[in-house]
C-alpha cells in the first residue's frame, strides 16, 4: 500500500527563510522605535494610542509569518481573525462605558 500525503493548507513559499528574517527585521526596528518613543513622548493618549498601533502591527507580522497565518486558507484566517476583531471591539466598548460612568459620577458627586 503506497502512502500519499494530503496537504490540508496551502505551501509556503520557496523563500520563507527570507521572509522569516526580513520579518525579523522589521519587528527588530519596529521594537527600537517602541522603546526610543517610550522615553522621547510624555504621558499622553496620543502615546498609547501609538503604542496599541505598533503593537497591532507587530502582531501582525508575527501571526502572519511565524504563526503561518498568512498562508493558510482565507476561511480558517477569517475563523481566528474575526473573533479577535469582536473581542477588540468589546474591550472598546468596555473602557468607553467605564470612561462614562467616571464622568457621570464626576458630575453628580457619587
Amino acid at each position: 500500500m503506497e502512502h500519499t500525503e494530503h496537504l490540508e493548507h496551502t505551501e509556503a513559499p520557496a523563500d520563507m527563510k527570507k521572509q522569516i528574517w526580513r520579518t525579523f527585521w522589521i519587528l527588530f526596528a519596529l521594537t527600537i522605535v517602541d522603546i526610543a518613543l517610550y522615553f522621547i513622548l510624555s504621558p499622553s493618549l496620543p502615546k498609547n494610542i501609538l503604542f496599541i498601533v505598533l503593537g497591532i502591527v507587530k502582531a501582525y507580522f508575527i501571526v502572519g509569518i511565524f504563526m503561518h497565518m498568512k498562508f493558510e486558507k482565507k476561511f480558517l484566517s477569517s475563523m481566528i481573525v474575526l473573533p479577535m476583531l469582536f473581542i477588540c471591539f468589546f474591550i472598546w466598548l468596555a473602557l468607553t462605558e467605564a470612561d462614562y460612568t467616571y464622568w457621570l459620577r464626576w458630575l453628580f458627586g457619587k
